[in-house]
């Protein structure tokens, strides 16, 4: 079955659709492409989610009509083999010693594993970003070690530090900016995953291939000096 078979469209307000196509990264990524290829009148932002687009136009908009400039723009076979950006591998150094990693003794505890064991995995496996979003430019990553998933944490912190890397049920992540957060922090990384005075701002994008490496208390003090 084609992701054209499968997709599914319906209404996101009165100015936005939904595009689900299934939980492919690659099939969602090669939708959105050949959406941005065929540059549909009106169509002011075309947003990824975990296993949907959010397909934005400028004003109120009738979405049966809308609908069907999404499906003829898909079904095009003009621009379909328009190579999409190679996925970028990225490396975010971490630093996952007890003073950032404030939940790395509970991970450990529910995956019955050491935090040493918990730091390996997690540094050791490849992950792709999903999509982005909760707050400016924070990544949902997949690729988490299935024996590393952990609940979210029962009661959700009201700040957690900008940087902090952390998991929460079978993804990872890093919070870009200090915010509120319910996953459990284990460990901190010196870079800035978003910052308005760059272009763009999110050091991520959906599709990027990403690794955590880990690095010492000191190499994360001096870093950026």
């Amino acid at each position: 079955m084609t992701p054209l078979a499968r997709m599914e469209i319906t209404p996101l307000g009165d100015s936005a659709l939904i595009v689900r196509v299934g939980d492919s990264l690659e099939d969602l990524l090669a939708t959105a492409r050949r959406l941005e290829v065929a540059k549909i009148p009106g169509v002011i932002d075309i947003a990824s989610a975990f296993a949907s687009l959010g397909v934005f136009f400028d004003g109120l908009q009738d979405f049966e009509t809308c609908a069907a400039q999404v499906r003829a723009a898909l079904g095009r076979k003009r621009g379909a083999r328009k190579v999409a950006p190679r996925p970028r591998s990225i490396e975010i150094p971490v630093c996952y010693d007890p003073e950032f990693g404030l939940d790395l003794d509970d991970v450990a505890q529910h995956c019955r594993l050491s935090p040493n064991d918990i730091v390996l995995r997690h540094a050791t496996a490849d992950y792709r970003v999903r999509c982005v979003g909760f707050t400016p430019g924070f990544s949902f990553l997949s690729g988490l070690p299935r024996e590393l998933a952990t609940p979210r944490r029962a009661t959700p912190r009201t700040a957690v530090p900008a940087g902090s890397v952390a998991i929460g049920g079978a993804q990872t992540g890093v919070y870009p900016l200090r915010s509120p957060g319910g996953w459990n922090i284990i460990g901190c990384t010196p870079l800035r995953l978003f910052d308005v005075t760059r272009e763009p701002a999110a050091l991520l994008r959906v599709g990027d291939r990403v690794r955590f490496v880990a690095i010492t208390r000191e190499k994360f003090e001096r870093w950026g000096k």
